[in-house]
């Protein structure tokens, strides 16, 4: 009776998974590893959303976004005192609504000096944009944060 009791109790207290008869090993491994640096599908513009090949599609979103502000800049007659050539940075943010949010304008301090209308000049631009669909992330809409460089060449009177 003892050993019968024994075996019943060491039955009970083996886990399941050591034993043989284990019915779900085809199961497929959800993959919880998220990468946060990329995203599936980039935002894109209405022209670009016939797109299928990934990165065409975002490069279809950024020649779009480079030509819609450069459109928007050339409205603007702008008049510097020296002639500059640089490049600025517009930090932007696409919230998983697709809305644009300007972040900031990072330029030097030629440009500041130059062009202190440059940045409200580009706010303008930036909410002038057409409607953007959202990055996608595994089904699910998502915020981005993109830096467009701006190429200012500027001649003196």
């Amino acid at each position: 009776m003892r050993v019968f009791s024994f075996l019943l109790m060491l039955i009970f207290i083996t886990s399941c998974d050591k034993l043989p008869f284990s019915k779900n090993k085809n199961l497929q491994q959800l993959d919880t590893i998220v990468d946060f640096t990329s995203v599936d599908l980039s935002p894109s513009f209405k022209i670009c959303d016939s797109i299928i090949d990934k990165i065409e599609k975002s490069d279809c979103f950024r020649n779009t976004i480079h030509q819609k502000i450069g459109e928007e800049l050339l409205l603007h007659s702008l008049s510097v005192k020296d002639s500059i050539n640089e490049t600025v940075y517009v930090d932007l943010i696409i919230n998983d609504k697709g809305e644009i949010i300007f972040k900031e304008l990072q330029s030097s301090e030629i440009i500041k000096k130059e062009l202190p209308e440059l940045d409200s000049i580009i706010h303008i631009s930036v909410n002038n944009l057409p409607k953007i669909y959202p990055a996608i992330k595994r089904g699910i809409p998502v915020a981005t944060e993109y830096q467009l460089p701006i190429k200012i060449v500027l001649k003196e009177l």
